[in-house]
């Protein structure tokens, strides 16, 4: 399988792939995760990301599309994957095209999470308390939620148009929302 997880920014994307990259036994690829070790290591890369990151705005295509390239070039993404997190613009979405294209394998699905603004706006919050994360203040979680909807909705239809789309509701405990996915993918796979 080759998947894409999608959601606004705490729709649980990150808490969902690890679970369904398990059920599909591929790697989950989170650009999110990538960026984050980065800076945490202080690379070149990791500066560059944060000054981004810290503001709620993407990451630049170019650093965004050679990670993601060598990544899904590893062995263990031969037999499929799940990004997270990419792509998130439609001029990623035609060089991951190119990038899948040149392994001679599609895009099975693209998963959509669909959830409440106001709650997700709550998780994000709980989220930044728990894990001390500067990225998450209420001003830079409202604009990351601007910015997905500015950039990245425009994707969910241009996949949508492919038939690749899968929507499944985000809101209620982890584990229901897992049952919903699996259920949906589960028939993708079977096909």
């Amino acid at each position: 399988m080759r998947l894409l997880i999608m959601g606004p920014p705490g729709a649980g994307k990150g808490t969902q792939a690890t679970a369904v990259a398990e059920h599909f036994g591929v790697p989950a690829i989170s650009t999110g995760d990538i960026f984050r070790a980065n800076v945490a290591q202080g690379t070149p890369l990791g500066v560059e990301a944060k000054r981004y990151m810290d503001a709620g705005e993407y990451v630049p295509d170019e650093v965004t599309n050679n990670m993601v390239r060598n990544r899904i070039a590893d062995p263990d993404a031969d037999a499929g994957f799940l990004l997270d997190g990419y792509p998130r613009t439609l001029a990623q979405v035609t060089e991951l095209d190119g990038m899948i294209e040149e392994t001679g394998h599609k895009l099975d699905a693209v998963l959509v999470l669909t959830v409440d603004q106001e709650a997700v706006i709550g998780r994000l919050l709980k989220r930044a308390e728990i894990e001390g994360r500067a990225d998450d203040n209420e001003d830079v979680i409202r604009r990351r939620l601007e910015v997905y909807g500015e950039e990245t909705e425009p994707l969910i239809a241009s996949y949508s148009e492919r038939g690749l789309v899968v929507s499944v509701d985000g809101m209620g405990d982890v584990e229901e929302v897992q049952q919903r996915i699996f259920a949906a993918l589960d028939d993708i796979d079977q096909s």
